[in-house]
């Protein structure tokens, strides 16, 4: 037994290379109807297939199903928030230490003063204040998609 390295401590895989849809099932305590659903949605989920037509997943995409397991049962994701997060982080790695590790893209570094404007406008909100909680708590869910939107506006304003 291994661990997966992403960050699933508690999650322990069989050390060998392919999964049958079924281990990966009971893996991830994930239906397998679910398994072949989200390959639709995930593009980055792509197991292989054997010459009979079973799926065979590799380990690094039991670990992305553990990953979108998370995002979306844990976190509250929506599908299309889980995709776009898991794609914005594909590369996240190696962009945050090509920037010397602060955590933002070349993209995103115009964004780290929005986000950070964000999150102590509702730290300091009048409502916060009000209840007595001067520091209260936002779902990180709520932020990501606030981010977004915020990036759909900037791309809007920057095309006209």
């Amino acid at each position: 037994m291994s661990e997966t390295g992403n960050g699933h401590a508690a999650q322990f895989l069989p050390d060998k290379n392919f999964f049958r849809i079924g281990e990966v099932s009971r893996l991830t305590a994930t239906k397998t109807f679910v398994l072949r659903y989200w390959e639709t949605e995930f593009p980055m989920l792509q197991p292989v297939k054997s010459p009979k037509g079973h799926r065979l997943y590799r380990r690094e995409d039991v670990q992305k199903v553990l990953e979108i397991r998370r995002l979306l049962y844990d976190e509250g994701f929506t599908i299309a928030g889980a995709r776009r997060h898991l794609r914005e982080h594909e590369g996240h790695d190696s962009a945050a230490q090509a920037n010397g590790g602060n955590g933002h893209a070349n993209g995103d570094a115009e964004f780290a003063g929005v986000e950070e404007a964000v999150a102590s406008a509702v730290r300091t909100s009048p409502a916060a204040i009000e209840a007595g909680d001067p520091m209260p708590t936002i779902s990180r869910k709520v932020l990501l998609d606030l981010r977004d939107a915020l990036r759909a506006f900037l791309t809007l304003l920057e095309s006209e």
